[in-house]
């Protein structure tokens, strides 16, 4: 068994070049969010969730950019309500956000 029930990998890639990158729509905003959120609801720690900062996940045109483990589904987030369905049909009903995911 996973030590993480949910392991949450968000992209704060920040380019140099000025090409379009997850940091240029509000990526760390969203990953403070999303860590503040899961610890209020008491959902962070072993056998939970746990929300990583990750480099460039290489999907930056959807950015920004995350991906789930175990089940590696991958997310984009434009708000702070996108974050809230993930955390809550995902993390805590265990279902996944068809319409923010990323195929």
């Amino acid at each position: 068994m996973s030590y993480f029930k949910y392991h949450l990998f968000f992209c704060l890639n920040q380019r140099e070049n000025g090409k379009d990158c997850c940091a240029q729509h509000g990526a760390n905003e969203l990953f403070e969010y999303a860590k503040i959120r899961c610890k209020e609801l008491g959902l962070s720690g072993e056998g939970k969730v746990r929300i990583n900062k990750a480099g460039c996940l290489d999907r930056c045109a959807h950015g920004p950019a995350m991906v789930v483990y175990p089940e590696a589904i991958w997310y984009t987030a434009v708000d702070k309500s996108d974050i809230d369905e993930i955390i809550n049909e995902h993390f805590i009903k265990g279902c996944a956000v068809d319409r923010l995911r990323i195929e």
